[in-house]
């Protein structure tokens, strides 16, 4: 069975949710790939008004063969795409729940 290049799969997925951010004038959606780092994410900066926007929707890091969703603020959630490209569930980390709430989770604590 092939390996799954794991970078490869997030770095396809954040191009895919960030063509379904809206953007206008004013904010602008950026891809941030650190891969140096296993770092990557998708930010939406800019102004709405007076306000300053500054959103990371979605960040996701590799650590020791696994894949950390540290921010997820898509519809159908970053790990359940992953799930359906064939990646095993316990690859996977909810990094933005708690490490106690984890271990209710179907994906891996850590």
């Amino acid at each position: 069975m092939e390996e799954l290049n794991y970078r490869e799969l997030i770095k396809n997925l954040i191009e895919k949710h960030q063509r379904g951010w809206e953007e206008d004038e004013s904010i602008e959606t950026r891809i941030i790939f650190d891969e140096k780092r296993d770092s990557y994410l998708l930010m939406n900066i800019g102004w709405e008004d007076e306000h300053r926007v500054f959103e990371c929707p979605i960040h996701v890091h590799l650590k020791k063969g696994k894949i950390y969703v540290e921010r997820d603020f898509t519809e159908d959630g970053i790990a359940q795409d992953l799930v359906l490209l064939g990646v095993p569930k316990e690859d996977i980390v909810l990094a933005f729940r708690s490490p106690f709430v984890r271990q209710f989770s179907e994906f891996s604590v850590a």
